[in-house]
């Protein structure tokens, strides 16, 4: 199994997805239902961590007055 913290953000939501149907059916044994569900909320971590880093990177482009080009957090906008 892949180590969590190397897989991107897609990887990790496609192994999530197919835990989350495997765990759907019930026809998974109980042991390896559990093991799958604890995998699976790490990988729901992962990507959250994931969503937020790529969220702390997006910036507002802005064209200021004298037609220059600034950027600012895009968490930061006039309200």
């Amino acid at each position: 199994m892949t180590e969590i913290k190397t897989l991107s953000f897609e990887d990790a939501l496609k192994e999530l997805e197919v835990i989350v149907r495997s765990l759907e059916t019930g026809e998974a044994a109980l042991e390896n239902s559990i093991t799958a569900y604890e995998r699976g909320v790490q990988l729901k971590t992962h990507c959250e961590n994931k969503l937020r880093e790529a969220q702390a990177k997006i910036e507002k482009i802005s064209v200021n007055n004298d037609g220059s080009i600034s950027t600012q957090p895009l968490d930061s906008e006039e309200k």
